[in-house]
């Protein structure tokens, strides 16, 4: 008998949501820099990963998702991007999970995705601060909250679009049962 909540499978959906998200964090990086943007201002398109883990799975699964981004960063990029992308990445998956749990129905997938690419600017924002330690960093703020609305918004609509995806990834991975009834 196999158990719906054996730590395996959830282990192994969590190995692939956090490959997901590297991938697209890979393939956004091969875009080229969007001009009058700060530098390192990417659309955030693995985010959509962790959206999805902080609205089904729950915070410890976007935690994990947005920590093995930032240690990703570390490993390819050096230090300053790991701090960067753990603070707004940490932030973000705060902000992701408080609103698909208490918001979700005011706010949509749309508006919980803007708001948490505004929480993961502002993340990266304290991080340079401190790591700078000059305040004038603070002067990008208008650009990036721009870039966080417009990011943030075509994020929570690709979400909605590959949410059946993901759902039936996550239904097949956690309920093996489920693939047998399929294929009788």
């Amino acid at each position: 008998m196999i158990m719906k909540n054996n730590v395996a499978y959830k282990t192994s959906l969590m190995a692939i949501l956090c490959a997901l998200a590297l991938a697209l964090g890979f393939l956004e990086s091969l875009l080229p820099p969007i001009p009058l943007l700060p530098p390192g201002a990417k659309p955030g398109f693995s985010n959509i990963i962790t959206m999805f883990a902080a609205g089904s799975l729950g915070f410890s699964a976007a935690g994990t998702i947005a920590l093995v981004k930032g240690c990703f960063a570390f490993v390819t990029r050096g230090l300053t991007a790991g701090i960067m992308s753990i603070s707004g990445g940490l932030l973000s998956a705060v902000a992701m999970y408080l609103l698909m749990r208490y918001a979700k129905k005011i706010l949509g997938t749309v508006g919980i995705s803007v708001i948490s690419a505004l929480c993961h600017n502002l993340g990266q924002l304290v991080a340079a601060i401190f790591i700078t330690g000059t305040a004038e960093i603070v002067y990008y703020a208008p650009a990036l909250a721009v870039f966080g609305v417009i990011t943030g918004a075509v994020t929570g609509v690709v979400l909605r679009a590959v949410m059946p995806a993901l759902e039936k990834i996550k239904k097949h991975i956690l309920n093996p049962k489920s693939r047998k009834e399929e294929d009788d």
